[in-house]
């Protein structure tokens, strides 16, 4: 038995099409669904429990069919509802357990973390297998127009290769120049990177170098290079086969928008109702965390909701049509949008966002902000997916930082843990178990982002960023790059994350680092197994972890190693391996894995840090 956990002696079930063929459910259809229950679980019966309008159901599985290791067992669920909840009841002679999204359970659980059947519509299909570029347009790069452009009054001008200033009152003026038409001269190098959509945190004009305090949402940034300027860049995309995400704020405007000036100046004036103001007047007004440039909107306001998301006319449609023809928005704090003390119109506003966007293009995608439990805010006709901080960046920085860096966690008020693998599959588990498997899928993986420490920081060890990369693009969710991160950019907090790229100085550049993420964006692109196959765990120890990705056409079995360390040995037959099929393929990092004849097992590579992927033969 090797060290650490052997998981893959646990019966299985996930919503990917290996085991929930229909997916694309409509409301009444009876679906099939299929549980993998290892022999040596003891389970003898398998049952489906269902929850049809608010009460459970049972239908008792057959089995579908056996193979050496394992029963697969068949039931059927009706999609009453929109969302339907369902888990399986597992009998055996020691008794019965739970299989739910969030695992195994020998006791009885909440239903919160039952697997969920969804009647909405699928994300658009081109997010399976996209790669996203994220894109901070003032540091990325300066095109010879910038040279121009007179700074604003409220700007600390910057030259490209001065520190950022990652602390302090001129943290957010700090301006370095970065416009859309630098994006567009380099789009080679996001396309040779393996990327097909870029995604541009805000580019509204504003009086900040983030520019979440935008003071229209009508007109692009002249200091980006204005409307034509993005639609060059979005026809650039196009023209390569690519698409554009845009960020837009629906929590709150900037101090200096022409609604909240409007609502100051004209207490009568409709855009009154579009800010939560108190008895004292104009100064008196709900803020974001109590930042006072960030007025807070009230999307009870109906006029408010039609100038921003509902219909033809908001600015949701607006920008989604020629020229600039966004292909998606990311909502920026989306878990805070639309709740203030009484009020919760998040999902009404997510709802009605994604009518708008459907109706103008039905294959776009929408993403929310959310950085801690989303699952009450993803139940599947309003936001499709979220950014998985929680279960992706929050664990893997927990399994992979530095033994002596010390940071904080992430806004918690403590500093970055360091556990074994075991704790990252137990994070996965709780929180993206809950989840309906397309928004699970969907939602973005990502090592750094705008907001938080790199991942070079976090591990202090190029190789440690390789094989943190190696999960990005492995595991179920859609890759995100901030951009740099490719290159070994290093950061230790969200504003000094955000350093111009050093276009200039390519010997700055980790070569072998840009090459390990082109690779592994070919190989996700490559592998029908990374873009829909399911998850299942197979090992999780301190300093190891695998796991397998499985379609109808490949199975891909990962295994990551944090720091060398005793060798993990795993049962062949359990992996659909041996005498006469005694040899895996590797497709990245080129070790060996073959089939010891003498007891049967494999052994996996135990060197690190260290990712190594193997096509074993189909099931």
């Amino acid at each position: 038995m090797p060290a650490g956990e052997l998981l893959l002696d646990q019966p299985h079930h996930d919503g990917s099409s290996l085991l929930l063929p229909d997916q694309q459910v409509q409301a009444g259809d009876v679906v099939t669904a299929l549980v993998r229950v290892p022999h040596r679980s003891g389970v003898t019966q398998v049952h489906v429990r269902a929850v049809r309008d608010g009460e459970p159901t049972w239908d008792a599985g057959v089995i579908d069919h056996r193979s050496e290791h394992e029963t697969w067992w068949r039931v059927r669920i009706t999609a009453a509802n929109p969302v339907t909840p369902y888990r399986f009841l597992l009998t055996g002679p020691s008794g019965y357990r739970w299989l739910t999204g969030t695992g195994v359970h020998t006791h009885d659980v909440a239903d919160s973390g039952d697997f969920r059947l969804s009647t909405f519509p699928r994300p658009p299909a081109w997010s399976r297998r996209a790669v996203v570029y994220q894109i901070f347009p003032d540091r990325f790069a300066r095109s010879a127009e910038a040279e121009h452009r007179q700074p604003p009054d409220w700007a600390v001008p910057a030259g490209w290769d001065e520190p950022v200033k990652g602390r302090g009152p001129d943290t957010p003026r700090q301006l370095y120049g970065g416009d859309l038409r630098g994006i567009l001269e380099h789009l080679d190098h996001v396309a040779a990177l393996g990327a097909d959509t870029v995604y541009l945190t805000p580019v509204f004009p504003a009086r900040s170098n983030h520019r979440y305090d935008a003071s229209s949402f009508h007109r692009i940034d002249p200091l980006l290079g204005g409307e034509q300027a993005l639609a060059e860049l979005s026809r650039g995309l196009h023209e390569r086969g690519m698409r554009l995400i845009g960020d837009l704020t629906l929590n709150h405007s900037g101090d200096s928008h022409e609604w909240f000036r409007t609502a100051q100046d004209n207490p009568e004036s409709a855009e009154r109702g579009f800010y939560y103001f108190g008895p004292g007047g104009a100064a008196d007004y709900a803020m974001w965390l109590e930042v006072p440039s960030l007025p807070k909107f009230d999307l009870g306001s109906a006029e408010l909701r039609r100038r921003l998301v509902e219909g033809p006319d908001s600015v949701t449609a607006h920008w989604m049509r020629p020229p600039w023809s966004l292909d998606g928005w990311r909502v920026d704090v989306a878990n805070m949008a639309g709740r203030h003390r009484a009020d919760d119109y998040t999902l009404e506003v997510a709802r009605l966002m994604r009518r708008t966007m459907e109706m103008l293009n039905p294959e776009s995608l929408l993403i929310a902000e959310h950085a801690h439990d989303a699952a009450g805010d993803l139940p599947g006709d309003g936001w499709h997916a979220t950014m998985a901080y929680a279960w992706f960046t929050r664990p893997v920085w927990a399994w992979l930082r530095h033994p002596q860096l010390r940071m904080d966690f992430l806004g918690m008020p403590t500093e970055i843990p360091r556990g074994p693998a075991s704790t990252l599959v137990a994070t996965i588990r709780a929180l993206a178990g809950p989840l309906s498997w397309p928004a699970y899928t969907t939602s973005l993986n990502l090592l750094s982002s705008h907001d938080t420490a790199r991942i070079r920081t976090v591990t202090a060890d190029p190789a440690v960023v390789r094989l943190a990369a190696g999960l990005l693009f492995t595991l179920p969710g859609i890759p995100m790059v901030f951009a740099g991160d490719e290159i070994g950019m290093a950061g230790e907090l969200g504003e000094d994350s955000r350093r111009p790229m050093p276009w200039a100085h390519p010997r700055s550049w980790d070569t072998q680092t840009l090459a390990a993420y082109r690779a592994l964006a070919r190989l996700r692109r490559d592998s029908p197994a990374l873009a829909e196959g399911g998850l299942r765990w197979v090992h999780a120890g301190v300093d190891s972890l695998t796991f397998l990705r499985e379609s109808p056409e490949q199975r891909l079995l990962v295994h990551a190693v944090r720091a060398g360390g005793p060798p993990v040995r795993l049962p062949a037959s359990a992996l659909g391996m041996g005498p006469t099929r005694p040899e895996a393929d590797n497709v990245h990092g080129g070790a060996r894995l073959r089939v010891n004849p003498s007891d049967g097992t494999l052994t996996l590579p135990s060197d690190g840090p260290d990712l190594q992927v193997f096509a074993l033969p189909a099931g």
